[in-house]
């Protein structure tokens, strides 16, 4: 009997032992591993990460689910710039989520649920909102985020939120926007469809993306306005404006609605707007059919910077001209129906944005020869010595500088140096493979080549990756081949004679 009371006291200290350091360290708030799942046990539930590892935005996005609705409800006092919101994002778990991330940095956050059910949340960095469920979500579940929060609208001055002179507010900035006025998975890399609900003052109007829905009252000396867009589109995109706007109504021949706004101070900016029309019928003759529900633009008397291309609305500044309303619908196709996968693709957007109101746009629409204006250009960027950022890849805080000059060239140097009969057909069809999805410049690379028997490795890689001007075979192909007209300047004739070359959506390079 001794002895095997003293194996049972073994055997209990061997047990306990373990046990008590455990309930001692949890007391003490030491952090305890996790013990190893048994062998073949599922693993248990994880974290998303906080970023999807962009090489210029590391933190922006987050892992472990694809958002696939945003709901964004609002209501907004101008005169106070009092922001109540609610955002309800519809889910789906891509892994067994114990905790998620949202990018949010507006107004302080009052209660977060998941499924209905209240859960955890913590603000961290720059635009982290940290959301930990009460029930761990399994992969491929479906589930529904209720974001409410509260408080006063900060004014960004073109970074996301930003008051307009007269009073209002709208959003714009690139390339994080959505973050000051609604919680979502901002990133390039999740695209989904959208609903504004923005309940207002009487008295002032509600733009955003798509299609104006409904604008009902809403209680005493209010109204509730709800846009909805279902297109895919990504967060940088998307807009709201609050103010008291004069609207502008057209439609193109296949029915396709045309909304503008223009904010008090913007109404000379009617007469521009007007040629929106033959704007889309040209380019949609170059990339195929419009690629959106609807179209227009919004104009605000906010002396930005930058004009926007956000989806099917795109902002514009006071000093905004036709060349850049060519430029911001090019972006419907370039940039927002293909949007890039990582931000060092920036060409994507802006390169072909600008060969669109930079050389089609004057050969298209007014017969101008595209040769001289690309000889006009290279000596343009000869004299600026663009060569030394490639466009592929340029770094941080590069993004928006040679794409403007150096994209255009490489664009028309490609077409010369696969002719029109690869190249248009190229591109049209890139845009269906990759409409509504993203694409990067390795995929235009290889898809490009798919098309053509001749070698372009070469080609490529002096026009994206070159840090020197491209050798003569690649700087003046086919028509442009070299020779002493091949450096001439020629200013174009009459109303061409001033057309913006290598400027894009911003105000600092005109």
């Amino acid at each position: 009997m001794g002895m095997q009371r003293s194996s049972a006291r073994r055997r209990w200290r061997a047990v306990t032992a373990p046990a008590v350091f455990l309930v001692l360290a949890l007391a003490a708030g030491a952090p305890v591993a996790a013990a190893p799942a048994p062998p073949g046990a599922p693993a248990p539930p994880t974290p998303g990460s906080d970023g999807l590892g962009d090489p210029y935005y590391p933190k922006d996005g987050n892992g472990g689910y694809d958002a696939l609705h945003y709901d964004v409800a609002i209501d907004y006092d101008p005169p106070s710039r009092r922001l109540t919101g609610k955002t309800t994002i519809t889910a789906k778990a891509t892994q067994d989520l114990s905790a998620f991330n949202l990018d949010f940095a507006g107004p302080p956050v009052k209660a977060v649920t998941v499924n209905g059910v209240t859960a955890r949340f913590a603000r961290q960095g720059e635009h982290e909102l940290v959301v930990t469920p009460a029930a761990a979500l399994p992969l491929n579940q479906q589930f529904t985020v209720v974001v409410d929060y509260q408080g006063t609208a900060q004014n960004t001055q073109g970074n996301g939120w930003t008051i307009s002179p007269s009073g209002g507010a709208f959003a714009a900035g690139e390339p994080h926007s959505a973050t000051t006025w609604y919680p979502l998975n901002d990133t390039p890399l999740d695209k989904v469809t959208f609903t504004v609900r923005a309940t207002v003052p009487t008295g002032w109007g509600v733009v955003s993306n798509g299609i104006q829905t409904s604008d009902t009252p809403a209680g005493s000396g209010k109204h509730t306005v709800v846009w909805e867009h279902k297109n895919p589109i990504i967060g940088y995109l998307t807009t709201i404006g609050i103010d008291k706007f004069k609207p502008l109504t057209q439609r193109r021949s296949d029915g396709t609605p045309l909304l503008s706004y223009f904010a008090p101070g913007a109404e000379n900016k009617q007469s521009l707007e007007r040629r929106l029309p033959q704007v889309l019928d040209v380019v949609e003759q170059v990339y195929g059919k419009y690629p959106f529900e609807s179209g227009g633009g919004l104009y605000v008397s906010t002396n930005l910077n930058f004009a926007l291309e956000t989806q099917t609305r795109p902002i514009y500044a006071p000093w905004v001209d036709l060349n850049t309303v060519v430029h911001e619908q090019g972006h419907q196709w370039w940039g927002n129906a293909v949007s890039i996968k990582q931000w060092k693709d920036i060409c994507i957007n802006e390169c072909f944005a600008s060969y669109t109101a930079d050389f089609l746009w004057p050969e298209k629409a007014g017969n101008q020869n595209p040769d001289q204006i690309y000889r006009n250009a290279l000596a343009a960027a000869d004299r600026a010595n663009v060569w030394r950022t490639p466009l592929y890849d340029p770094g941080r805080g590069n993004e928006f500088t040679v794409v403007y000059t150096r994209g255009p060239l490489f664009l028309h140097a490609l077409r010369r140096y696969v002719g029109d009969n690869v190249f248009y057909p190229a591109l049209k069809d890139f845009l269906a493979k990759y409409k509504y999805a993203n694409a990067s410049i390795p995929d235009f690379r290889e898809f490009v080549q798919s098309r053509t028997t001749k070698n372009l490795t070469g080609f490529f890689n002096a026009w994206l990756n070159g840090r020197q001007r491209p050798a003569d075979e690649y700087l003046f192909p086919g028509s442009l081949s070299a020779g002493p007209r091949s450096m001439q300047e020629e200013q174009l004739p009459g109303e061409w004679a001033n057309w913006p070359l290598g400027q894009g959506d911003r105000k600092g390079r005109r």
